[in-house]
């Protein structure tokens, strides 16, 4: 089937090994994922919060805590929450570049739009491409299919 584009290389085999491999890194990366748990607390140890990717998750305020006013025990608990959270998100990006690799880390895209952007414009240059080689072979055929009629 030569002369049909990229269609006539691709490797179904392969392509289908790479989709299954794809699945399980994802599902692998949801069960690591669902057991991760950011932990924070705040300089004086007076606020210690856990957080999940389904959010708060623990607060402990020591009894010393209790002698601050309402402000000051507000911010210290926002803070506590704000580092748990950072500490989530460190996790999960460590998780998800051990299981895809430092260049196929899902998470990056998240962090880097310019990383981003790039591999959109790489796809897009790809689809183009395939796009304009199945309308160049279509016109042949439709050609040859005149031209024979």
């Amino acid at each position: 089937m030569a002369g049909f584009g990229d269609f006539a290389n691709i490797d179904i085999e392969q392509l289908l090994r790479q989709g299954d491999k794809q699945v399980a890194q994802m599902e692998q990366l949801e069960s690591v994922m669902s057991g991760l748990v950011g932990r924070a607390q705040d300089e004086d140890h007076l606020v210690t919060v856990e957080w999940t990717a389904a959010g708060l998750s623990e607060l402990q305020l020591h009894p010393k805590a209790m002698r601050l006013s309402s402000g000051e025990l507000a911010e210290k608990i926002k803070e506590a929450i704000r580092a748990a959270g950072a500490d989530l998100q460190g996790q999960m990006e460590e998780a998800s570049e051990e299981i895809f690799g430092k260049d196929d880390n899902p998470m990056k895209l998240l962090t880097d739009p310019d990383a981003a952007m790039h591999k959109v414009s790489a796809a897009e240059a790809v689809y183009n491409q395939t796009f304009d080689d199945v309308m160049a072979d279509l016109g042949r055929i439709r050609r040859r299919l005149g031209d024979g009629a």
